[in-house]
């Protein structure tokens, strides 16, 4: 991986429909590579689970290609109604975990509001003929029929992919589920919902452990809630969350079975000069992701992305901007919602880039070792592969240059939500409204 500010990104897909009367059920709602990069799932808010599967070709080819191919789709979870509260669960996945690879099949973790599912995902492309006690549409026979007994042969098949669930791990949150993290031993995993944090084991669906409460008893002195959570990538006994307080708590769970004490808080002292109305709302917290090598850790909040080093709390090393130019909008993004938009962000596979979105499909890309910063923007203007993708430009006021696009004419219902970043090549998925972009290096 080169370094990353000086890559120049060119098309390479675009999957979805076209239709501009997009249905609420079509709407990527996640997005996660696996851990060798082959596979890339997306969920949507219908509850669905799309596959990609790396084209062999393109990886291969020279120059190589990032280029997917539809796997396997299944309906991961369905509505559901909870009769005791009157509530309605919606089917939308929330968030898609992968687990390693150990054996010929995938396995990956998918979550809505309540429940968690363990999907097996494998491949068939056999299948055996010639059974003595059933005819080959599945009916038993009668035992008085066989009269001899053959030897059942297997015969190849078209390749079938089927999913299975495995496990469901239903009632162990009150509150919405924000975020899954698979731990580092692939036996446990964590699930966190606004105030609290679960660990699970992936072999036992009717029990999990809570390792965070931060309900108080008194909800009316309720100050934050949990908005995302992550297990580190190496030491199974370390996990981060962060708050809507705009902090993060580093948690040790070898120091005590419930971790409402944490080991260290990162915490930006706020600078009084931006003191506003909004200060509270936009330092919220949407995402936290721990570096590959687990050294470092980046923080989303509404107006830019922070770098946090594991062994410095007081601030973070970096902090890079994503749409300062919003800054003198809050006032209309609050009344049209926007300023509660939960933006994702993601580390490159080498950690020497960070990714996250914006509005009006605009997506930016930090490089952290030139400190050069690209604005893309996914349009299917130019889905032609390898089309190169220029640079955008906002201006705020005044007069504006040719390639730039005035602040007064973004698009704030399209937007950026949910990245993905390819573990060893530069290759990224980006994720606009209902159609999954792919983009890669121009080599």
């Amino acid at each position: 991986m080169a370094g990353n500010g000086d890559i120049q990104w060119c098309f390479s897909q675009v999957k979805g429909t076209l239709e501009d009367d997009v249905t609420e059920a079509d709407i990527i709602s996640c997005v996660e590579f696996n851990h060798d990069g082959d596979l890339l799932a997306t969920g949507d808010k219908g509850g669905r689970v799309v596959i990609f599967q790396r084209d062999p070709v393109s990886k291969n080819s020279i120059p190589r290609r990032g280029e997917y191919n539809v796997y396997s789709t299944f309906q991961s979870h369905e509505p559901e109604f909870d009769y005791l509260k009157s509530l309605e669960i919606e089917e939308k996945i929330n968030k898609i975990r992968w687990l390693k690879r150990k054996n010929p099949a995938h396995f990956l973790l998918s979550t809505n509001d309540k429940t968690i599912k363990l999907w097996k995902v494998s491949e068939r492309d056999k299948r055996v003929e010639g059974y003595n006690t059933k005819e080959e549409n599945g009916t038993i026979r009668d035992p008085a029929c066989i009269t001899s007994l053959r030897v059942p042969t297997i015969k190849p098949m078209e390749l079938m992919v089927e999913a299975s669930p495995r496990r469901i791990f239903a009632n162990a949150h009150t509150y919405h589920i924000n975020s899954i993290s698979v731990n580092s031993d692939q036996e446990t995993y964590l699930s966190a919902d606004d105030l609290r944090i679960n660990l699970w084991h992936l072999e036992i669906t009717d029990q999990s452990f809570n390792i965070v409460d931060i309900k108080p008893t008194n909800m009316e002195e309720l100050t934050e809630v949990i908005t995302a959570a992550e297990f580190h990538p190496a030491e199974c006994n370390v996990l981060v969350y962060s708050s809507s307080k705009g902090t993060i708590r580093l948690c040790d769970m070898r120091s005590a079975a419930l971790c409402d004490h944490h080991s260290k808080l990162f915490e930006e002292p706020e600078d009084p000069t931006n003191r506003s109305f909004f200060s509270e709302i936009i330092s919220s917290i949407s995402d936290v992701k721990l570096s590959n090598s687990g050294t470092y850790m980046i923080s989303r909040d509404y107006l830019s992305v922070k770098v946090w080093d594991l062994r410095m709390e007081t601030k973070p090393i970096e902090c890079y901007p994503v749409h300062e130019y919003l800054r003198s909008k809050l006032c209309s993004l609050y009344e049209n919602d926007c300023i509660f938009d939960k933006f994702e962000c993601c580390w490159s596979g080498n950690d020497s880039a960070i990714m996250t979105g914006s509005y009006n499909n605009f997506f930016r890309v930090f490089d952290r070792t030139t400190k050069r910063d690209l604005t893309l923007e996914a349009a299917r203007d130019i889905a032609k592969p390898k089309t190169l993708l220029k640079p955008r430009k906002v201006c705020t006021g005044g007069k504006r240059k040719k390639d730039e696009i005035s602040v007064d004419c973004l698009d704030f219902n399209k937007k950026i939500l949910h990245t993905a970043w390819h573990p060893s090549e530069n290759v990224v998925a980006v994720a606009a409204t209902n159609n999954l972009f792919l983009f890669q290096d121009k080599l």
